[in-house]
């Protein structure tokens, strides 16, 4: 047991979440900007991560990721009804420790018994070899190669994975 849980997110995070999400070897590899100022951070707390199914990853309360379950209309894509999409990322100088295999575990075993999900996605970009061992870790397969693009619009391409209850 390493002591992790998962919470909503507070506006009283925002200056964690900025000194997590500021890094550049966090955002972009999950499709997303480097977070500018403390007031990025807040703003994000105050919009995106109020979905319904979006946890703050705490040790000892305090936030050192995220991991949320996407359910139609907010995912990425459009995977069908009774899927979801999985998706998390967890500080640089908190990675290796499991704590976003065991985050997404938490998340998935909610899907399956109380949310009535039978798929889950994931998708991740082919260079993001430390997400795609998470995948393989949660049992998660292969299902396709996706063309996208980043928030600076250069397109990319991302291997999307399944989990069936």
């Amino acid at each position: 047991m390493t002591g992790l849980k998962l919470r909503h997110w507070r506006e009283s995070d925002a200056e964690c979440l900025y000194h997590f999400a500021k890094n550049p070897n966090i955002g972009p590899i999950a499709g997303w900007p480097p977070h500018e100022s403390v007031e990025f951070s807040l703003n994000i707390i105050r919009t995106i991560f109020q979905r319904k199914e979006c946890y703050a990853v705490t040790v000892g309360d305090v936030p050192i990721g995220c991991v949320e379950l996407l359910i139609h209309p907010d995912g990425n894509h459009w995977w069908g009804e009774g899927s979801a999409e999985l998706g998390y990322w967890i500080a640089e100088e908190h990675q290796g420790k499991g704590y976003a295999t065991e985050a997404s575990n938490m998340l998935i075993k909610r899907a399956f018994d109380d949310l009535n999900i039978e798929r889950i996605y994931a998708s991740y970009k082919k260079e993001n070899e430390a997400s795609k061992r998470v995948l393989e870790k949660l049992g998660f397969r292969y299902f396709d190669e996706i063309n996208n693009v980043d928030y600076l619009n250069r397109p990319f391409r991302e291997v999307a994975v399944i989990l069936e209850k």
